[in-house]
């Protein structure tokens, strides 16, 4: 991570490129491209726009600083958010997690406790939430790495769909074991997802980060490229996805995200579910019924077609109704 700031750092912005399609929102941490509370505030608040917002279809996160996508958690924050509570142990800290999360789903509640000791808490709170909005949304997600990324810089990307990392020197990774800390923002439980335990473990453990190379060769990655191009071939990437139909991405991404991460026969039943809705949905059964059609039509299977299957990855789609 790193030493904290004057008290004088600016809070962080996030600025938003763009109304509709593939959305880019620069973060601006400040000089020293820290995550903040402002930053956390702004996130929920784009991600909760773009979740909701059916023709927002992807957003591109990137970095102002040139060499920087987002450092880590401004570490004075961190540090005042910490004192004065009376030690606690691991199964208390559980409780009063489980008791932010319900404080900040009841806005007066929220409102009243942010003016105490809690507020660091329910900040923190936030941007778990904000994360798994993330992986539940029908919005794809894409991390342009312009720069280095550490702790929460890197949880924030291992949240998103997709991460394209520039290529040189910068550098990746969960360093919180060097400032007596855990991974807090989600990196010990997405980094494993990614790459596996054992690996995840032995760089936790160490607190040393991933190079380029490295970070693309395990997995944690998914594309290096140089650095000018790390924006417009992430912007590639999420039009590209996002042609797809939105409700059905979010049914893919939360199959995945959670369901695969239960036992077989519940994530099964997860999966099935999702697929009940989407079957029944409007968009799949006109897209079903053009399919059947063009088999009668021609006698052979349209996506054993190569023409045709090429042709439905590029659009993202069978047919020529527009996705939802």
């Amino acid at each position: 991570m790193g030493t904290s700031p004057s008290s004088s750092q600016p809070a962080g912005h996030i600025a938003v490129e763009g109304r509709a399609g593939v959305l880019v929102a620069r973060i601006d941490g400040g000089p020293h491209a820290l995550f903040d509370p402002e930053i956390t505030k702004q996130l929920k608040e784009l991600v909760d726009r773009a979740d909701r917002d059916p023709d927002i279809r992807a957003v591109v996160f990137t970095g102002t600083h040139p060499d920087r996508f987002l450092s880590h958690s401004d570490v004075r924050w961190l540090q005042e958010g910490g004192t004065g509570f009376p030690p606690i142990n691991t199964r208390i800290a559980r409780l009063v997690a489980r008791t932010a999360r319900l404080i900040n789903r009841v806005p007066v509640v929220r409102t009243l406790a942010g003016m105490t000791r809690l507020k660091t808490l329910l900040q923190l709170d936030t941007f778990h939430a904000t994360f798994l909005k993330m992986n539940a949304s029908g919005t794809i997600f894409v991390a342009a790495l312009n720069g280095s990324a550490l702790a929460v810089g890197a949880e924030l990307a291992f949240a998103c769909d997709l991460r394209i990392m520039a290529d040189g020197d910068h550098v990746i990774g969960l360093t919180e074991v060097l400032l007596a800390l855990t991974p807090g923002g989600g990196g010990s439980q997405r980094l494993p997802r990614l790459i596996g335990t054992h690996q995840t473990l032995v760089t936790v453990l160490e607190g040393r980060p991933f190079t380029p190379a490295e970070a693309l060769s395990l997995g944690a990655v998914d594309e290096v490229v140089p650095k000018e191009k790390v924006l417009s071939r992430s912007i590639e990437r999420a039009e590209y996805l996002s042609l797809r139909s939105k409700k059905s991405l979010g049914a893919i991404k939360r199959s995945i995200y959670f369901g695969s991460s239960l036992s077989l026969e519940d994530g099964l039943q997860f999966e099935h579910a999702e697929f009940l809705v989407r079957d029944q949905s409007k968009e799949a059964q006109r897209r079903m019924l053009e399919y059947i059609a063009t088999t009668d039509a021609t006698g052979e299977l349209p996506l054993l077609n190569p023409e045709t299957y090429a042709r439905a990855l590029r659009a993202g789609r069978f047919g020529s109704t527009p996705s939802e």
